[in-house]
């Protein structure tokens, strides 16, 4: 019987605990794509309060994929001096941290670049209607080229590995979606559909070495659950060290699911996942997440082998010491006032309720210091 404070071994590395911080998204980096002294204090403030594996949000591999012009980045080396700093931050308290590789595919932003995808489709966007331009096979190598340099990129900046953004409708998503009408070997089956996330594993493993996580966020539906099983254990196959279990383009409306349950229907899918597949790597699920007894449940029982927090975490970094040692801590109301996360535009009452919000974590993180 697991337990959240017991250690892990992603890769070849260990995780202190099975407490997690998912990616959220706050659009604060600019057009430029750097890394902020926000970001540093926004994240090494969860790493104070114990989490243990912390995936860094949604950075783009390249300008042209971005989801939006203020998009954090990874492609260029000016980007990584900034990364450094946020990495360094989250070590000093014992954390492993990763960021999120993304590229936007069918959700680019219209101020970024134009939508891409594995076929030429007309898909509702935005607000508008836009025309995916199909990658051709030269195309799909070279952005399989920017996610490695990407990688580089964080491995030189001290990451411990990197998080493929292979869920909510982007690029890796997208391949392994019915978005995806190819008829070559990147579309058809389920393990060609797959082929595109596992070439991108492949040269990150070649270009940044075996003691480097690899860890993919896969969605847990597309554009089946059992065809994202088949997808999920290529990745494992090519070399993918962590499944972090969410959701993607199939809606999940008609999946059956206890309402009982002390998690729900998107969390649902690491579950599934992980019962099926039964991989040789640690499995994670998200979504839902806004008490310390849904944690111990889902450990306890043996469902899952780590919990990935969002909002929970967003409202009050201390969740996690309230998950570890029972701590005091302000809970998310599931209220959807943080948009994207408080960063973006400080509305969460839990935040307001503990009497800080995130611009003065700096000052906080000063006294922990002293």
């Amino acid at each position: 019987m697991a337990k959240a404070t017991d250690p892990i071994v992603i890769g070849k590395r260990t995780a202190k605990n099975r407490v997690t911080m998912a990616p959220t998204v706050k659009f604060i980096a600019g057009e430029d794509g750097r890394v902020t002294e926000d970001f540093v204090v926004h994240y090494a403030e969860r790493a104070k309060h114990e989490c243990a594996f912390i995936c860094v949000e949604a950075t783009c591999i390249t300008p042209e994929g971005r989801l939006a012009p203020t998009q954090l980045g990874l492609w260029e080396d000016g980007q990584i001096e900034g990364h450094r700093k946020l990495t360094d931050a989250c070590h000093a308290y014992g954390a492993l941290v990763v960021p999120q590789i993304h590229h936007g595919g069918v959700g680019t932003h219209p101020a970024c670049g134009s939508a891409v995808g594995p076929s030429a489709i007309v898909r509702e966007s935005f607000g508008r209607k836009q025309e995916i331009k199909e990658l051709s096979r030269e195309d799909i190598q070279r952005i399989v080229g920017l996610f490695a340099d990407a990688a580089v990129r964080a491995q030189k900046a001290g990451y411990d590995g990197v998080q493929l953004h292979a869920c909510h409708s982007y690029l890796i998503n997208d391949f392994a979606s019915a978005l995806n009408k190819r008829e070559d070997e990147y579309g058809g089956t389920p393990e060609n559909r797959a082929r595109f996330g596992c070439e991108v594993i492949r040269a990150i493993r070649a270009s940044c070495g075996d003691d480097f996580i690899i860890s993919a966020r896969v969605s847990g539906c597309d554009p089946t659950v059992e065809d994202a099983v088949i997808a999920a254990d290529q990745y494992v196959k090519a070399g993918c060290d962590y499944l972090q279990v969410s959701s993607g383009i199939a809606p999940l409306d008609s999946l059956a699911h206890d309402e009982s349950l002390p998690y729900n229907r998107t969390a649902s899918l690491g579950v599934r996942l992980r019962a099926a597949l039964k991989p040789p790597v640690p499995v994670s699920l998200v979504n839902g997440i806004r008490t310390p007894e849904q944690v111990e449940y889902l450990l306890s029982n043996d469902l899952i082998d780590t919990v990935d927090l969002a909002c929970g975490l967003l409202a009050d970094p201390a969740f996690t010491e309230a998950i570890l040692y029972g701590a005091p801590y302000h809970k998310c109301l599931s209220c959807r006032g943080c948009g994207f996360g408080p960063i973006h535009n400080r509305l969460c009452p839990a935040m307001a309720a503990r009497g800080a919000d995130e611009f003065h974590f700096r000052e906080l993180l000063e006294k922990s210091k002293g």
